[in-house]
């Protein structure tokens, strides 16, 4: 079986960064290990959907905003049978396309890669250093998330219940079936939250919605908590 790949990237008003990562991709992945590049935009205000329109070989596609209803829009209109969500603002390891589909021949049906934040503070580098174990804690949407389509369909895609945390609930669900492997490999991505939250106040709420959920919050009340808390 021919194994090719989907690249989903969620946006909203990501003009600093879509660009860059669009490039980045079109120069670091074979052309016959990926089936499509999309990218959903959830109402951008910025000059986001002007600058995809300038890359002929990414589809684009509006959506209503909030990223499982994104990705979940754009998981459906995929020509590949492995998807790879991915953040604007994250770049993957070169030659990721290959370690991906080397993964899935390997039986793996679901994965992300190890991260590093672009930041010399000591604790977003250990924080990076702590994703290298393979526990479910040290999981998160910005070290990405490739999954085969058929266990994506499965498992019922994102909950769009969840306006945040909607990657850690579906990693909470490959981990529960035993389908989730961490590949050794350095994606970068930006600490602008951190640089804007400032870096123990949002780990603070961080930790917070992980135990409010832990005690059985619904997706609305840790909605409710990041809107009171974090700034976007």
């Amino acid at each position: 079986m021919k194994h090719q790949i989907s690249i989903i990237i969620p946006t909203l008003n990501e003009a600093d960064n879509i660009g860059n990562l669009l490039e980045y991709l079109l120069k670091n992945t074979s052309k016959e290990n990926i089936a499509d590049i999309i990218v959903v935009d959830g109402g951008s205000k910025d000059d986001t959907q002007n600058i995809i329109s300038k890359f002929k070989k990414v589809s684009f596609q509006n959506s209503k905003k909030g990223r499982a209803k994104q990705m979940n829009l754009g998981a459906e209109n995929t020509t590949g049978n492995i998807l790879y969500f991915l953040h604007a603002d994250s770049l993957p390891p070169k030659n990721f396309d290959t370690d991906i589909i080397n993964q899935i021949k390997n039986s793996n049906q679901a994965g992300c890669f190890i991260m590093r934040f672009n930041s010399n503070h000591w604790w977003l580098k250990l924080a990076g250093q702590l994703t290298r174990l393979p526990f479910k804690s040290c999981r998160g949407g910005d070290q990405s998330l490739f999954i085969t389509k058929s266990l994506f369909n499965t498992i019922g895609g994102f909950n769009e219940n969840f306006k945040i945390y909607e990657d850690n609930d579906l990693i909470g669900k490959l981990y529960a079936c035993k389908q989730f492997v961490v590949i050794q490999k350095w994606l970068t991505t930006s600490p602008r939250r951190y640089n804007t939250n400032g870096i123990w106040r949002l780990q603070f709420h961080y930790w917070a919605i992980h135990l409010k959920k832990w005690l059985g919050a619904s997706p609305e009340k840790l909605n409710q908590y990041y809107l009171k808390h974090v700034k976007c």
